[in-house]
């Protein structure tokens, strides 16, 4: 995590991978260690058996990335809750955010994109998503980017994808009708943005993981 990068890269255990630390410390990264392909624009790297994080929150981001990766997203979700920080930032989001966008205030954006998380399954737009904000689309893209470090559209698509993850994990849906309740629309659309960003094809993501959610309990009188 952070400047734990140089310890790696000291080790050689960086040579020839790509890694992060915080955006203060990537420059001096790159130049003590120039066998190590340094990325000073993204929150995490995850290269299979080595990862590497920028700063204090990115460093919680990978921990997360990790209870999901090896637990599914339920478990990370009810961490993250727990813990109070976003259920999920994917790796290749920006570290550089403009933090003079209100978080907490009347302007801000949580109400319209709790109730997008709300409405994945509709084929929401930009403009629905302006609309319900009361602003103009190109000034909930500037917001948003300033917010989150990344676009309306590219949002919309990782929470769709974390409703998918989500679902696979959680139910025996076929693949068809994961994808519509994520908003994907076709088990294709699924199938082509799953193996594009998560790296599996849906039912392989599907098989990794074992069923999180617990089942229901029975009532005292009706046990076996």
């Amino acid at each position: 995590m952070c400047t734990g990068a140089f310890a790696l890269a000291e080790a050689g255990l960086l040579d020839g991978r790509r890694a992060t630390a915080h955006w203060m410390h990537t420059a001096q990264l790159a130049e003590r260690y120039p066998k190590v392909r340094v990325d000073d624009s993204v929150l995490y790297v995850d290269d299979g058996d080595v990862l590497t994080s920028a700063g204090l929150t990115a460093g919680l981001d990978l921990c997360l990335h990790l209870v999901r990766r090896d637990l599914g997203a339920h478990v990370a979700n009810q961490l993250a809750r727990r813990m109070v920080v976003p259920a999920h930032r994917p790796g290749g989001q920006a570290q550089f955010i403009d933090l003079s966008v209100p978080a907490t205030d009347e302007r801000s954006l949580a109400p319209v994109l709790d109730w997008a998380r709300e409405h994945l399954d509709r084929p929401l737009t930009v403009d629905d998503l302006a609309r319900r904000a009361a602003m103009s689309p190109r000034t909930l893209h500037r917001r948003l980017q300033a917010a989150t470090g990344t676009t309306p559209l590219r949002w919309l698509l990782n929470q769709r994808l974390a409703r998918a993850q989500n679902l696979l994990e959680s139910t025996d849906l076929p693949v068809e009708k994961v994808a519509e309740l994520s908003g994907l629309g076709t088990a294709n659309n699924l199938r082509h943005h799953f193996l594009k960003q998560i790296g599996v094809p849906p039912g392989h993501y599907r098989r990794a993981f074992p069923r999180t959610t617990p089942e229901p309990s029975r009532p005292p009188g009706n046990r076996p």
